[in-house]
């Protein structure tokens, strides 16, 4: 998949991920939440099954939340964060398979892959083809594909996914507890892909997620684009400055409070058209797209939870990336 190709499928996700129109079929998913400690003392907060549901397949309309979880909670506040301050963890539950009935809420399918009896979802980090051997580590598998909309819990085992018959692997700096990577070779041409576990995790803090994509001191260029042209697909990307200002915002996201998602608060962030996209490449070669949005909050892909970085390192590196 090209870049062209990834922006235009980052688009049709409202800023999050969905399956490109290939893989746009229903599916039956249940999940529910693992009430194990955390390691840390502060109390956590335990998303709810349905919030992680919706944000896995990238749902935040009103109406599609009251059907899973009745009226909508309150909106979390959004408040100023201390620098080395610690707080409430969010817990976001495992992802587990459809029961023998085929139970389970009626989503869009997005890309998966079961593995280690987990599933991975479609990363929105992007690689393209070209760059994958480099970060192509030990095989893991070959998916057997065939999970759909009517596939009961006996489809989903080891290596099963939605995306075909294609080999599995780690990748090469990344935990596969948290990545792995489909890699095709077709007539000499690399077809690869990146899954990312964004459940069954604890964010305590930014760094238990923005750590695993290794931004820190990785960076090797940046570019940003304006809500206007990522809304309307103009891809007026406008160049990213490295030095003080992009590397202290990292830092500060890495220290950034978690906040859970609601329908309350998406409806009021995604409403609005204060936001900025931020795409980082790193010296793998990969890129990462981030979305902030001018209340403070920043968010990776469809992980059912924002970041609220530090006010005043926040609204430096938002000023400086202009109008």
């Amino acid at each position: 998949m090209n870049e062209e190709q990834f922006k235009q499928n980052y688009k049709k996700a409202v800023d999050h991920m969905k399956a490109n129109e290939q893989m746009k079929k229903r599916v039956e998913q249940s999940l529910n939440t693992q009430h194990q400690g955390p390691k840390r003392q502060r109390k956590p907060l335990y998303i709810a099954a349905s919030v992680v549901i919706a944000a896995s397949i990238g749902l935040a309309a009103p109406s599609v939340w009251q059907q899973f979880n009745g009226p909508a909670a309150p909106t979390p506040q959004v408040v100023e964060v201390t620098p080395g301050a610690s707080f409430d963890p969010i817990v976001i539950p495992k992802m587990e398979l459809p029961d023998s009935q085929g139970k389970g809420a009626m989503a869009d399918m997005v890309q998966l892959v079961v593995y280690g009896g987990n599933v991975y979802t479609q990363s929105p980090t992007l690689l393209e083809g070209t760059n994958a051997l480099s970060l192509r580590g030990d095989k893991l598998g070959t998916t057997t594909g065939g999970i759909d909309e009517l596939s009961g819990q006996d489809k989903y085992t080891e290596l099963a996914s939605n995306i075909g018959e294609a080999d599995i692997y780690a990748v090469n700096g990344y935990d596969k507890d948290f990545r792995i990577m489909s890699y095709t070779e077709i007539d000499g041409q690399v077809y690869a892909q990146l899954f990312d576990k964004n459940n069954g995790i604890t964010i305590g803090t930014g760094a238990d997620l923005i750590g695993k994509l290794h931004l820190e001191g990785n960076i090797t260029s940046a570019q940003w684009e304006t809500f206007d042209s990522w809304n309307n697909g103009l891809q007026q990307f406008q160049p990213l400055a490295m030095g003080e200002s992009l590397e202290s915002f990292i830092s500060a996201l890495s220290a950034a409070k978690p906040i859970a998602t609601s329908p309350e608060l998406e409806e009021n962030l995604y409403g609005k058209e204060n936001r900025k996209i931020i795409y980082l490449t790193l010296e793998d070669k990969t890129q990462v797209p981030l979305v902030l949005f001018g209340e403070g909050l920043v968010r990776y892909g469809n992980v059912p939870a924002f970041l609220e970085v530090e006010k005043g390192a926040f609204q430096s590196f938002w000023n400086s990336l202009g109008e």
